[in-house]
């Protein structure tokens, strides 16, 4: 099954508390008072661009690896579920390594 665990980055905000980016996901940017409320409001930001997504039937981007002092998030549960749900599935290899033409 795939993963929706995506980085974000945390960045002190100048009023105080922090700006909250994703890279792989550039629709997501929320911030929070501390780290915990800022990660908190990144699963609900990622939740709502899952869901556009879903709407307009885009692709979820495959997530990259985390860089220094960057946190892993997904949205909620169910969320995940549903996107799983809408994941082509990849075309099973044959004995070479090359897509059957003959499934379905």
């Amino acid at each position: 099954m795939r993963r929706f665990e995506y980085a974000v980055l945390l960045a002190p905000a100048e009023e105080g508390g922090f700006v909250v980016t994703c890279r792989d996901l550039p629709e997501v940017i929320t911030q929070g008072e501390n780290i915990e409320g800022a990660l908190a409001q990144a699963v609900d930001a990622m939740d709502e661009a899952f869901a556009a997504r879903m709407r307009s039937n885009e692709d979820f981007p495959k997530p990259t690896r985390p860089r220094e002092g960057e946190y892993l998030v997904s949205p909620p549960a169910e969320t995940v579920l549903k996107a799983a749900l809408r994941v082509k599935p990849q075309r099973a290899a044959g004995p070479l390594g090359c897509a059957d033409k003959n499934l379905p």
